[in-house]
Parts: structure tokens; C-alpha cells; sequence
């Protein structure tokens, strides 16, 4: 680049000094020539700004190939973390599994490009074949922490006061087996699945969730999911314009609180849901606009409480509505 632009100046600039001398002899007769030292300067200066410019287009591409070599470092950089963390959630050892989830975490808010890659793969370890019991022959020492470290720092990322927001991200847990851990006041604007999920015991916490994706796009999902034990509590959770499933869902233990939940507009369906064992509570609940229905819903056992409840489902299936709210 630095010789060819040598070779361009000089030429620019013997054109512009043949081209200003002879301008002199061509003039009028009552005009005088053209001093030469008024050309030789003219052409100088031309060339000075020619030489700049062409200073300048040098420095410009010299700058854009170092940082491209900067940003391929960055990358390979960025690419050896994912590598190491990755490894480390797949470790023996309990510890180094939990490094591995805080490493991928510290990736994920660096890398926005691979953020997405890098939340599936903290999502795709808690749907691993996981056992709570510790008297079973495959219960992991220490997984539980792991595990429930995991949902920790996605719930950090999903509140409003988090300096990093993954709420725009979609989150899939399918098949994950929760044993417990806290959701709370997360905001979850894109997908959220929980399809055959299983929630067998401890508390898990979704209270004053909302869930904000648009209808036509994002799903919260929990069809088919197992509710067999423990306490999962939805109380004051907004679900506002999503279609909410819990087609197929199983109640057949534990407790389930909708208590003063909201489902605006969207869709809520628990088409096909089992009522067998569980109490699920919808108390104070508000359904405003959308579709609302337990079509096809079987209930054979348990509690299912609507007292209080605002608007009411297209479709009450085998629930009868209540008498009215409470004075």
C-alpha cells in the first residue's frame, strides 16, 4: 500500500505541474504567464492533500485489519472459554461442575453473539437424567447445588434489577426433574418450556413471574408436565399475551398455587389435564381476555379451588363455575 501510494502522488503531482504551466502560454496576450515557482507551489500543495488522503485511506485500513486480527482473538478467546466451561460442567467432581456453571454464566453475559448457545447449555443440564433421592443407587453427591445453582443465576438474569438481562432469551427445560429452587419475579419475554417436566417434590417458586412473549411466537409450555409432590407456587405470576399450555399436565400431587395469578389475554389451556391427587388453587385469579379452557380435563381426586375467581373459561369441563365472588 505505502509504495503504490508514493507512485500515485508523484504522478498526481506531474500531471498538476504540466497541467498549471501550461496555463501561462495559452492566456491572453494582456495576461502574464504563470511564475513558475506560483506552479511549483500550487502543485505542492496539491500534493500535500493528495499525500494526506492518502495517509488517511492507509491509516483507515491499517486500523479495520487490526481490529479484525483483534476480534478474531477476541473470538478464539471467547471460543477456549465455552470449551473449558463446558468440560467443567461435565466433570466428576461436584466443584468443578459448579465452576463450570459460573464460568458459563460469566460467557454468556460477555458473549452476546453465543448467548442463547450458552444459556441452552446451563437449560440442557438440568434436563440430564437426574435423581433427588440420596438413597438411590444413581444419586450424585452434590448435583443438587449444582442444579439448583443453575436455576439461581438464570432467576438473577431474569429480574427486572438484573445489570444483565437474558429475558429477551428463550429457556427450554424439557424432561428436567425440579426438585426445588426459586423462580421468583423472573420475566420470561420469550419461550419458556417446561414440557414433561416433573416437579416431585420441594418448593419451587414461580410467585410474581411474568410471562410476556408474543402469542403469535412464544410459548410457556407445560404440557404434559408431572406435578407429583411438593409445592409449586404461582401466586401473582402475570401471563400476558402468551399462550400458556398445560395440555395433558398431570395434578396428581402436592400443591399448585395460581392464587391472585393473572392470564391476560393470550391463551390458557389445560385441555386434557389430570386433577387426580394435588390441591391446585386458582383463587382471586383474573382470566381477561383470550381463551381460557379445561376441555377434555379429567378429575378424579384432589382440590380444585376458583373461589374469587375474575372473568371465567370459555370451557369448564368437569369444574363447575362458582356461585359468585365472595361478599
Amino acid at each position: 500500500m505505502g509504495p503504490l501510494a508514493i507512485v500515485v502522488a508523484l504522478a498526481a503531482g506531474f500531471l498538476i505541474y504540466n497541467f498549471l504551466r501550461g496555463l501561462g502560454p495559452q492566456e491572453a496576450a494582456p495576461q502574464k504567464p504563470v511564475p513558475t515557482h506560483e506552479v511549483i507551489r500550487t502543485t505542492l500543495a496539491t500534493l500535500a492533500f493528495a499525500a494526506a488522503v492518502l495517509a488517511g485511506v492507509y491509516a483507515y485500513r491499517k486500523q479495520r485489519l487490526a481490529e479484525g486480527d483483534a476480534d478474531r482473538a477476541d473470538d478464539n478467546q471467547l471460543a477456549e472459554r465455552y470449551t473449558t466451561a463446558a468440560e467443567q460442567l461435565g466433570h466428576a467432581q461436584a466443584a468443578v461442575r459448579l465452576a463450570g456453571v459460573y464460568a458459563m454464566t460469566r460467557l454468556a453475559d460477555d458473549w452476546i453473539e453465543q448467548r442463547q448457545v450458552c444459556i441452552n447449555v446451563l437449560c440442557a443440564y438440568l434436563r440430564m437424567p437426574y435423581e433427588p433421592d440420596p438413597e438411590a443407587e444413581a444419586y450424585k453427591q452434590g448435583e443438587r447445588e449444582v442444579r439448583h445453582t443453575i436455576i439461581r443465576v438464570i432467576r438473577d438474569h431474569l429480574r427486572r434489577q438484573a445489570s444483565i438481562s437474558w429475558s429477551a432469551n428463550d429457556f427450554d427445560f424439557t424432561h428436567a426433574n425440579f426438585d426445588g429452587g426459586d423462580l421468583s419475579e423472573s420475566r420470561f419475554q420469550g419461550s419458556a418450556s417446561f414440557n414433561d417436566a416433573k416437579f416431585s417434590s420441594g418448593t419451587i417458586s414461580f410467585d410474581l413471574a411474568e410471562f410476556s412473549g408474543h402469542p403469535m411466537v412464544d410459548l410457556v409450555d407445560f404440557r404434559n408436565a408431572e406435578f407429583s409432590g411438593g409445592e409449586v407456587g404461582f401466586r401473582g405470576a402475570k401471563f400476558n399475551g402468551s399462550i400458556v399450555l398445560f395440555s395433558g399436565a398431570d395434578f396428581s400431587g402436592g400443591t399448585v398455587s395460581f392464587l391472585a395469578s393473572k392470564f391476560i389475554a393470550g391463551g390458557v389451556y389445560f385441555d386434557r389435564a389430570k386433577f387426580s391427587g394435588s390441591r391446585v388453587d386458582f383463587g382471586a385469579a383474573k382470566f381477561i381476555g383470550g381463551k381460557v379452557g379445561f376441555g377434555g380435563a379429567e378429575h378424579s381426586g384432589g382440590t380444585v379451588n376458583f373461589n374469587r375467581v375474575e372473568g371465567a373459561p370459555q370451557d369448564w369441563g368437569p369444574f363447575q363455575p362458582p356461585a359468585g365472588p365472595a361478599e
